[in-house]
């Protein structure tokens, strides 16, 4: 059997949408779960549109989400050029494999599947503007060829000469006329298109010598010996060309099978999701952040705390069920379970509160270690005067509020940070004249409990108020009052144990002397 062989092949026209992260994902696990191959490959033949710095982006976000490419990146995270045995179909950016693809174009051009063309820009922008004056619209097409400036109209020596002589001219698809393309999506099932709705895209320029997306990347496919295609639903109306490019070539019986992938959509379901609808409701739209010419910065989930294995099984579940009830999934699971089957037709909508719920999954997976380390990492000067224990006991009190780590401290900043100022609203309700007499003695109780832990605080101080007939709720919420500045937070026996009975024999103190 032939080894499965995938590609993801993004153009570094600026950073990664997390739909581009989501068809890497969905092209690892499909070859991943074969035992096959996960290719990368950079389609830059699109000069015009190149952002430096976009290359780099993608395999920075890959690394982050675990997503390892087979082949196309090295150890180092660089994009291979040589050939060697490791890489035998480098390189693997396409503008460094553009000397192969006008070998190809004439190849069809000698077929009589292409013709070269020889009209200007301007000489169709002029038909484009005639033909929405008449309320139409141009194609260059089966009809309209037979009377434009190209190899199918002109005399011989007139082509010869116009090759040799301008540089604008183009190689386009010849669209046979009328014929129904029949094609299988692994997604979707059976379509059929007729020829007659198509257009001659161009394959390759000679302004800049390079092939367009059509002709480029099926030959890198070809060449690439690519088992199944698994992108987006924007490709799905090249697919008849891309059809009629294999048959052309004469490459039908190694063509791949397709898989067009459904969109991300807004909260709402109404239309793609953009940076703009992440900027408008404040999540972001791509994996890492991202600052463009301009100086203008895109939020990252990276940067925004996300864990890359919950932001690998937020992309996971949009489009796509494991049909059972399981949500958290690690890559490898992913990679056991994983089918195209079970994606979804229909787009998939994005939920932001989802997202955080999932990476609130991961935290409350993850040791007291890992999050201390990822604690200390946020806040490395904030913790210095505090040992691995006692940042650790900090995190365990809170980690089931947090959905991310930055969120922590301010969580239980009271944990390392007495109060200088205290809830005022807390202090109207609870520091009244009948608890101003109750505390002191409160406090001399608390300081005569041996060993001062949480489960002997709890029970006994609970009976010592409920002795001396005082209300539980005056004098705990006064207590959280004193310990953390304000009335809410976690259990006062557990603020208690993890302050130390002299922390907290000063806070209580503090805030009397304070208070008045």
């Amino acid at each position: 059997m032939t080894q499965r062989r995938v590609r993801f092949a993004p153009s570094p026209t600026g950073p990664l949408h997390m739909g581009g992260v989501r068809t890497a994902l969905y092209n690892y696990l499909y070859a991943k779960q074969a035992g096959g191959k996960f290719i990368l490959r950079i389609e830059d033949t699109d000069s015009q549109r190149f952002v430096p710095g976009s290359e780099e982006y993608v395999i920075e976000s890959l690394n982050w989400c675990g997503i390892l490419p087979d082949e196309g990146v090295d150890k180092d995270g660089n994009i291979v050029e040589t050939p060697c045995a490791e890489h035998p179909h480098a390189p693997y950016r396409q503008s460094q494999r553009k000397h192969i693809y006008r070998k190809y174009a004439e190849e069809l051009v000698a077929k009589g599947s292409a013709y070269y063309a020889f009209d200007t820009p301007e000489e169709l922008e002029k038909l484009r503007k005639e033909a929405e004056s008449e309320k139409s619209s141009f194609i260059y097409n089966y009809k309209s060829r037979t009377s434009l400036k190209n190899s199918l109209t002109l005399p011989a020596e007139e082509v010869k000469r116009r090759l040799s002589e301008e540089s604008g001219w183009t190689i386009r698809f010849q669209i046979p006329e009328n014929r129904v393309v029949k094609m299988n999506d692994l997604i979707r099932g059976d379509i059929e298109v007729n020829t007659s709705t198509l257009d001659d895209k161009v394959l390759w320029k000679r302004a800049d010598e390079l092939p367009t997306y059509h002709l480029a990347n099926i030959v890198d496919d070809h060449l690439m010996e690519i088992t199944e295609v698994i992108r987006g639903e924007e490709w799905l109306p090249s697919l008849p060309l891309h059809y009629l490019l294999y048959e052309a070539f004469g490459w039908e019986k190694s063509r791949p099978q397709f898989a067009h992938l459904s969109l991300l959509l807004k909260p709402d379901g109404k239309g793609k999701l953009s940076k703009r609808d992440g900027d408008r409701l404040g999540f972001p739209v791509f994996p890492l952040q991202w600052i463009n010419s301009d100086g203008e910065i895109s939020h990252g989930y990276r940067e925004d705390g996300y864990f890359p294995e919950a932001f690998v099984n937020i992309l996971a579940f949009l489009g796509w069920n494991p049909g059972t009830e399981q949500e958290i999934f690690t890559l490898d699971e992913l990679v056991e379970v994983f089918s195209l089957e079970r994606v979804v037709k229909s787009g998939a909508r994005f939920n932001h509160d989802k997202a955080k719920w999932y990476n609130q999954e991961y935290l409350r997976r993850k040791s007291t270690k890992e999050l201390v380390e990822a604690f200390r990492a946020i806040e490395g000067e904030y913790l210095a005067g505090f040992d691995d224990k006692y940042v650790g006991a900090a995190v365990e009190l809170i980690r089931d509020r947090a959905y991310f780590v930055h969120e922590f401290r301010s969580l239980c900043d009271f944990l390392f940070e007495a109060p200088e100022e205290y809830d005022p609203a807390g202090v109207n309700k609870f520091w009244k004249d009948e608890v101003k007499e109750i505390i002191p003695q409160v406090a001399d109780f608390i300081n005569s409990l041996e060993p001062f832990s949480k489960n002997i605080i709890e029970e006994k101080l609970e009976n010592f108020i409920k002795t001396n007939g005082w209300g539980m709720g005056k004098v705990m919420n006064t207590l959280r009052l004193f310990l953390v500045g304000r009335s809410s937070g976690p259990r006062v026996a557990d603020i208690m144990e993890i302050l130390g009975k002299k922390e907290v024999s000063q806070r209580i103190s503090n805030a009397t002397a304070r208070l008045g």
